[in-house]
């Protein structure tokens, strides 16, 4: 199943234009759908499509090992007679003889810190191969792409020996939500919005983990399946997914995400949370787990001053770790022993409000639809992130969702309740009160819900802008 990426295949396909061949960046957490693309992309190019894959790796992985999987790639994807290849110069000399022909060729170098994790001068073979062979090739488009994305920054977007060569780089993200809801074909116009929201509030936009959901089951159904069940899915990915970014750093990474869990902390917050100087070193692991997707740095400007904030805050935006570490990991023996048992997810002890925040992550990694339902698409919005303010002259005030243009700074709540009433308006008003605003700036408040508003709320002037999360689904799209 392929659904949306219409930008991204787009600005692969212009690539055809140019007289020269490009070197492409693909890189993004796993599951997300590199790969998929780029086969999608060849698949509308037509002409040849090679694609090799680094082996995983484990205690016993070796260069030749990774070496001697690159030749019986390229054996059995051309029929081509492949000598033994004693190192990537040979590889790549020998993926060059075969891109030997008119037409165009579409090549995949996937996983690939995982294929030259285990020769410190794979970065350099490549790019002498793409400076003296591959760039000889004008009906070329090289892929290099990868889950450990800080592999890719050092290794290739960082070295100097890439310098002017690559012609993208790209960042394959999660679905947006109105392509997540294609997933459900048909019956996602007779199922509900909440069906469909729960199961992306647990899963993300993730597309591997969206095939693997059942339509024709309840939203509590395919998360009992796929998380709550020794054999699901989602539980046993964790493991798998951890793996891609660990290193020698693995305890302390672990140990960030699992205090990111419990909610958005500041860099100092997290220092003494974990009972860890806050320096470099936990800097550069923030770094490393916001490149590779799993983090978010809430880096807005402040409404008082106009300007960015001095203080770093940041959360887990991943919804499915964020969903493992709070809700399955603590249940975890109990999974794995087949003992945990019970009639409904939404009878599970901290249910909803865990669903409530759950969707809260979801809505904040989705703002260009919800920029859209506000009617700010395309406009200058200079800031779009949550906001705390601990001290000011008005009281404290935190924010689900700041969203401010030159004049206006919009409070945006996202609630998943069964019913929202009056206390969402006398919340709204609070906040509207204690947020402090430069001179000449309006307040104006929305409301993104999944939910039945009561009348009173529906009627009420404390909302300027109401959000059905549906809409965020877009069924017009």
């Amino acid at each position: 199943m392929f659904f949306g990426r219409k930008e991204q295949l787009d600005r692969f396909l212009s690539l055809w234009r140019k007289k020269v061949p490009s070197l492409v960046v693909c890189r993004g957490r796993r599951r997300v759908g590199k790969s998929t693309l780029v086969k999608e992309f060849a698949r509308q190019s037509g002409g040849l499509y090679l694609k090799f894959e680094g082996l995983a790796p484990d205690e016993y992985m070796t260069n030749a090992k990774q070496l001697a999987s690159f030749r019986d790639q390229l054996a059995t994807q051309t029929g081509r007679s492949v000598p033994h290849l004693k190192d990537w110069a040979d590889a790549f000399r020998e993926l060059d003889a075969a891109l030997t022909g008119t037409g165009r060729k579409v090549v995949l170098l996937d996983e690939v810190s995982w294929m030259g994790g285990y020769d410190r001068t794979f970065p350099a073979k490549l790019k002498v191969a793409w400076d003296n062979l591959f760039h000889e090739r004008p009906e070329l488009v090289l892929f290099v792409c990868g889950s450990v994305s800080t592999w890719i920054h050092k290794n290739i977007l960082r070295s100097k020996g890439f310098v002017g060569r690559i012609s993208l780089d790209t960042v394959v993200d999660e679905l947006p939500l109105a392509d997540c809801r294609k997933f459900w074909g048909n019956r996602a116009q007779r199922i509900g919005s909440r069906e469909i929201l729960d199961v992306l509030s647990v899963t993300g936009g993730v597309p591997r983990y969206l095939e693997e959901v059942d339509p024709t089951i309840s939203a509590d159904e395919n998360i009992r399946r796929l998380c709550f069940s020794p054999d699901g899915y989602l539980f046993r990915e964790f493991n798998e997914l951890f793996n891609d970014i660990v290193s020698r750093t693995a305890p302390t990474k672990r140990k960030v995400l699992e205090a990111l869990a419990e909610g958005p902390l500041s860099g100092s917050e997290l220092a003494e949370r974990l009972g860890i100087a806050r320096n470099g070193r936990l800097s550069d692991l923030l770094e490393e787990l916001e490149t590779a997707g799993f983090v978010a740095k809430a880096d807005g400007v402040n409404p008082a001053t106009g300007k960015r904030g001095r203080i770093d805050r940041y959360r887990l935006r991943d919804n499915y770790m964020r969903f493992f570490l709070r809700y399955v990991n603590p249940r975890r023996p109990e999974i794995a022993a087949g003992t945990f048992s019970f009639v409904s997810v939404s009878l599970l002890p901290g249910w909803e409000a865990m669903m409530g925040l759950q969707f809260e992550n979801l809505v904040l990694n989705n703002l260009p639809a919800v920029l859209k339902a506000m009617e700010l698409a395309g406009k200058i919005v200079v800031s779009a992130a949550p906001f705390r303010c601990v001290r000011s002259e008005r009281g404290g005030v935190q924010v689900d969702l700041l969203v401010q243009t030159e004049s206006t700074a919009w409070i945006v709540e996202i609630k998943r309740k069964g019913e929202l009433g009056q206390e969402i308006a006398r919340e709204l008003a609070q906040k509207v009160a204690r947020l402090p605003v430069r001179d000449g700036v309006a307040v104006r408040t929305a409301l993104v819900y999944d939910g039945r508003l009561t009348p009173a709320l529906a009627a009420s002037d404390a909302v300027d802008r109401l959000i059905p999360a549906i809409a965020l689904l877009d069924f017009n799209q």
